[in-house]
């Protein structure tokens, strides 16, 4: 069983993943209007290990991101509609320039620090569990 946070259900601030790997939990800020979808994490020096930022869009669309401006190496992780996860892409390198593309039916992408999806096996497949992800969620929140 699930216990301490985990177990309370969904708060806004936070993201809780699952997989056959285990839990993780992460503080986050929503970006969820297209402005700070654009601004995301950028010209930030650093960010805790167990922070992240979660984009959210209004529908499932093709989520195609760049380093521009970002100053901390990061992990995206790409999830659906339902909340499972796509997509990893790892270690995306400060500031450049290059298209770094989630795939299509994107609705969500986690950032975390580099490095940490692989240190967690955080995997194609697993689930992400927070309110944005609404009713048809893999993992809902109650």
């Amino acid at each position: 069983a699930l216990t301490g946070h985990a177990a309370a259900g969904c708060d806004p601030g936070y993201v809780d993943l699952r997989g056959a790997w285990g839990t993780a939990r992460f503080s986050v800020e929503v970006a969820d209007d297209p402005k700070e979808r654009s601004i995301g994490l950028m010209n930030r020096v650093e960010m805790a290990s167990s922070a992240g930022m979660l984009f959210v869009y209004e529908q499932p669309q093709r989520a195609v991101f760049w380093m521009k401006n970002t100053l901390i190496p990061l992990d995206m992780i790409f999830l659906d509609d339902t909340g499972v996860v796509t997509r990893i892409h790892e270690n995306a390198v400060p500031l450049d320039l290059t298209q770094i593309d989630g795939g299509d039916a994107v609705r969500f992408v986690l950032e975390i620090n580099s490095g940490l999806s692989r240190r967690l096996n955080i995997s194609e497949g697993s689930m992400l569990r927070h309110p944005a992800i609404g009713g048809n969620a893999a993992w809902p929140c109650d």
